[in-house]
């Protein structure tokens, strides 16, 4: 970009930005040396299962609300409208099932990967196939999360780009390698607070500086960004209730429900109820980001009303114009640009160590322990902190490939989520609600989803052809006559692009809705599957793998009828702190383990006790 439109900082601004690196760090080697010294793989990937709610949440929230959604989401709103807030109402049914139905499930089966609960219920394949969608779709994302906060501070103030992805993405690496899972959960509580603090920071000063709530609020309205509820049905439409509020329950669901980096914040809480109370105090939290980020991007309207300042930054990405409007506001105001930035590196740092952490924990319990179940204790940790470096360093080489995409990285991001997030939402789904799908129909269903994901998602880039309604480009049509200003912003309103027909309208389904769509493809592929291979009896399927959803939606049944239906299986009882701790195995022999209470387990198999013991896997052995 031009030099002379490059906000520059100050020596505030670095020093405030180099106390997040280093506090970041110093939290990672805190936890390096206490403690444990993450000295286990129990420490190192779950915490020793001993952490509160309170952090746990806001792990949940650091975890997802990255530097795509601080600058995607007000970008989105300065360029569509208000009508992204609607997804607020998805999150009501998006943190509800998982607090009543995944968190109940996963939590008493005491896994350390949220795959292994596909073996449990399925088969060894299903738990692998499952492990592999999980790390494409992680590294893939994190490579955006990497990329965006660096490439929109480069485009503003000329920070040598790749310089900041490096020392974003090794200073994340080292505390993450250092210090475990507890340094990961504790630097998110800390990047949560500097996040919401940069944002308000910019809110405050921005409507200060506009002329006040009033005059942001008419210049949104009169330049039509406060979008009403649009309850068109078509699912074509990019953002409408539907595909916000529907559509983003699955989304939702797919994060925070089934998705590796939020199960492990669950399991590492101390009592199955600090877990459920974590994931209602997510609530208020994201309602609160989203409300900041939206905000955010009407203030920005108010300020320059719609210009695209693309020919100054030097890129065509509406993305970075959030930067600018930043070192634009605050520029005169020493260490309020640095605050910022800081939330937003805060923001791609939460998110990438959480990611760093949950990919060496699947990489190690479903792919490396299975192979090799005599490793040692201290060699399986020294290779877990191996692997969390290494897909570090794989997530940087990813950040190079993000800058190809042409999408909105809000837009990319979810895309990312719903192609991959779905089918493995839908996989999940398939074994908890189904007594009757076998492995077959899993692994059928999950191989159908993605396939179809992938078709509409491509499909979607080559054609480039979504309905998107025209807003008006500026508020400066408020200048005009009243009568032609309203019929200006009505023309407007009514202008859509031409409707796609045959395979193009197929391509062009909201990517809001690819998350439901795979997962009902999924499980539709699935059942069908599994009947014609021959569906699973219920006294075939594992304890404590079925939650009994049928039965409960169908209430009004005589019971005799929902024994037909597999309807009734009870779930699994809560465990008692004492019931938690795995018991002792004492080896007798080469081939099998005696437990604490006399029982035996052959060591190719895992063991999964009824409603009063507890999971213990093979590998576990000592």
């Amino acid at each position: 970009m031009d030099p002379s439109n490059q906000k520059h900082f100050t020596v505030v601004d670095y020093v405030i930005f180099a106390i997040l690196l280093a506090a970041s760090m110093g939290i990672g080697l805190y936890y390096a040396l206490s403690g444990g010294r993450q000295r286990t793989t129990q420490e190192f990937l779950l915490a020793d299962r001993s952490m509160r709610c309170l952090p746990v949440s806001l792990s949940l929230i650091a975890s997802f609300q990255s530097a795509v959604a601080i600058i995607g989401v007000p970008a989105e709103i300065y360029t569509h409208g208000t009508q992204y807030w609607f997804i607020g109402c998805a999150y009501v049914l998006g943190l509800l099932i998982p607090a009543h139905v995944f968190i109940p499930v996963l939590y008493r089966l005491q896994l350390s990967s949220a795959y292994q609960y596909l073996e449990l219920r399925f088969s060894k394949a299903v738990r692998i196939c499952g492990t592999l969608t999980f790390i494409f779709q992680t590294v893939v994302y994190m490579g955006v999360c990497v990329y965006t906060p660096a490439f929109a501070l480069n485009a503003v103030t000329g920070f040598e780009l790749w310089g900041v992805v490096l020392a974003t993405g090794l200073v994340c690496t080292l505390y993450t390698t250092m210090g475990g899972l507890k340094a990961v959960i504790w630097t998110d509580v800390f990047q949560t607070v500097v996040m919401f603090a940069g944002q308000l920071a910019v809110i405050v000063v921005g409507i200060q500086q506009t002329g006040g709530v009033s005059e942001v609020w008419r210049k949104a309205w009169e330049g039509n960004r406060i979008s009403g509820l649009d309850l068109n049905p078509d699912p074509t439409e990019r953002h409408t209730f539907w595909t916000l509020g529907v559509g983003g329950i699955f989304l939702m669901l797919s994060l925070y429900g089934v998705n590796q980096s939020q199960v492990q914040r669950y399991i590492s809480a101390r009592t199955e109820k600090d877990a459920v109370r974590s994931c209602y105090m997510v609530f208020p939290s994201l309602q609160l980001a989203l409300a900041l980020s939206c905000v955010m991007g009407l203030v920005m309207f108010a300020r320059y009303c719609g210009e695209d300042h693309s020919d100054k930054l030097g890129t065509s990405s509406r993305d970075a114009m959030v930067i600018y409007f930043v070192m634009d506001m605050l520029q005169g105001l020493p260490g309020l640009p640095g605050l910022f930035v800081a939330c937003l590196f805060s923001a791609a740092l939460s998110t990438i160590s959480s990611a760093f952490n949950s990919l060496a924990t699947v990489t190690m319990e479903d792919l490396i322990k299975p192979q090799f179940p005599a490793m040692t204790e201290a060699r399986a940790t020294l290779l877990s902190k191996a692997l969390a470096m290494s897909y570090g360093l794989l997530c940087l080489a990813m950040a190079y490939l993000t800058h190809l995409m042409g999408d909105s990285v809000l837009q990319v991001a979810l895309k990312i989520f719903g192609m991959v997030g779905g089918p493995i939402l839908g996989v999940f789904c398939l074994g908890m609600f189904f007594p009757w799908a076998n492995s077959t129909g899993a692994l059928a269903g999950l191989g159908s989803g993605l396939a179809v994901a992938f078709w509409v998602g491509i499909g979607s880039i080559v054609a480039r052809s979504a309905s998107t309604r025209l807003l008006p480009p500026d508020c400066r049509a408020t200048l005009l006559s009243d009568n032609t200003t309203a019929a200006v912003q009505t023309a407007l309103s009514n202008v859509t692009l031409s409707s796609p027909s045959g395979l193009k309208r197929f391509y062009s389904l909201s990517y809001m809705w690819y998350s439901a769509f795979s997962c009902f493809t999924v499980i539709l592929v699935g059942l069908i599957i599994s009947f014609l291979t021959g569906p699973m009896k219920e006294e075939d399927v594992t304890p404590g793998t079925f939650y009994p959803l049928l039965g409960k939606l169908l209430f009004f049944l005589p019971e005799r009828l929902k024994k037909k239906l597999c309807c009734v299986t009870p779930l699994r009882q809560t465990l008692s702190p004492q019931q938690r701790q795995p018991p002792q195995l004492k080896e007798s022999n080469g081939l099998a383990f005696t437990l604490d209470n006399g029982s035996s387990q052959e060591e190719t198999e895992s063991f999964l006790p009824d409603t009063h013991t507890l999971f213990v896997e093979h590998e576990t052995a000592v």
